[in-house]
């Protein structure tokens, strides 16, 4: 389990997207900078300052690179500061390190935020083995042994949680869009393939009676325009929603109500009828357009899929704290709603799951198929 634990961490990349180099980041080195060379002018007990302020700059520099090559400004900037610590570790006399060098603590910061993981454990290293050059050339009690490794693994710690906190965020942002998705991919085929569906069916009706009743033909191809109008701006409102920057369509969502406008009587395909008995009012809104999607998926599986059917029945009853839907053609058995690898079905089961409610749908007793959804009269939001 830890190993696995380890060997994921280990494979991390980096993420994606790395800051640019800002104007403040130059500001913070020419402050470093300035801070180091007012230490090497006023500090009395300084001794080899030359050296003391390249190895200050050295770490001010690496600062700039600290987010695109965090690895390498880690191992460059402790580096030169072990190096520092060595020789003053054999050399005659004391002097200590400017206090400028305070701003190594970055470092580790930004090399658990924006490292690989390989990198944030081989920095990790880079920086434990100064710490304990640095405690061996200035020897100082537990206290502030603990204390200095303490300040360098909590700048290493925050990165780490700054960089978990922002990848949940990523992570939650593309499950949002894939759910975003997921739903306008079912409102695409519920909406959209039930207005086509009609145009086949309409065209089919024009052309049978194309022949022998002209102006019936012209009533039909009226409707098939009317249809398709509405059809095509549906799916501009889809696809107006799917484009960057665009502003998806305001308008109300289904009701109840509107389930109505799925019944149908004109001649060359099914007959649809609706009855609606109760009181819809007080019906929640998601509830209202759940119930009119799945009224409009199951017509829409009924006209592709019975055989010989003549007549779709439509009925939404009121009982109580619940809201039954049935859909009932009279048309052959058959074993499924919908063509091999379609989703209308498993739209409906979906739609009625998610908002408490339950959904079947099969060959009923009497002939036919029958579609039966019972779903809460309303839902807690969120």
């Amino acid at each position: 389990m830890v190993g696995d634990a380890l060997r994921v961490l280990w494979t991390e990349p980096r993420p994606a997207h790395a800051p640019v180099r800002v104007w403040w980041d130059w500001a913070l080195v020419g402050a470093l900078g300035s801070w180091s060379l007012m230490e090497v002018l006023l500090r009395q007990e300084l001794a080899w300052r030359p050296v003391m302020l390249a190895a200050s700059l050295v770490v001010a520099l690496c600062l700039l690179w600290r987010r695109t090559h965090p690895l390498a400004a880690v191992a460059v900037s402790f580096a030169t500061l072990t190096v520092v610590d060595v020789a003053r570790i054999f050399a005659a006399g004391e002097t200590g390190l400017l206090w400028s060098v305070a701003a190594a603590l970055l470092l580790p910061y930004a090399l658990f935020r924006w490292g690989a993981g390989r990198e944030a454990a081989i920095g990790l290293g880079i920086v434990v083995v100064w710490l304990g050059a640095t405690h061996v050339a200035d020897p100082a009690g537990a206290a502030e042994v603990v204390a200095g490794y303490g300040f360098f693994l909590f700048s290493a710690a925050l990165g780490a949680a700054i960089r978990f906190y922002a990848n949940t965020r990523i992570r939650d942002v593309e499950q949002a869009t894939l759910r975003q998705r997921n739903d306008l991919a079912r409102e695409l085929h519920d909406t959209v393939g039930h207005h086509v569906s009609a145009i086949a069916i309409q065209a089919q009706a024009g052309r049978a009676v194309a022949a022998s009743d002209p102006d019936r033909a012209l009533v039909t191809l009226g409707t098939i325009e009317e249809a398709a109008s509405r059809t095509l701006e549906e799916m501009r409102s889809i696809v107006g929603v799917l484009r960057e920057g665009a502003e998806p369509d305001r308008a109300p969502q289904p009701s109840v109500a509107n389930i109505e406008q799925l019944a149908r009587g004109d001649g060359g395909a099914p007959r649809v009828d609706v009855q609606l008995s109760g009181a819809f009012d007080h019906v929640s809104p998601a509830v209202g357009a759940a119930l009119y999607r799945i009224a409009q998926e199951a017509v829409t599986n009924a006209v592709r899929h019975a055989t010989h059917a003549t007549r779709i029945i439509v009925q939404v009853a009121d009982e109580g704290d619940r809201v039954r839907l049935t859909v009932h053609d009279d048309g052959a058995d058959r074993t499924t709603a919908q063509k091999p690898g379609g989703y209308g079905l498993i739209g409906m089961a979906e739609r009625a799951s998610l908002l408490g409610g339950m959904l079947q749908a099969g060959p009923d007793p009497e002939g036919g198929w029958t579609v039966d959804a019972v779903l809460p009269r309303s839902v807690a939001t969120r």
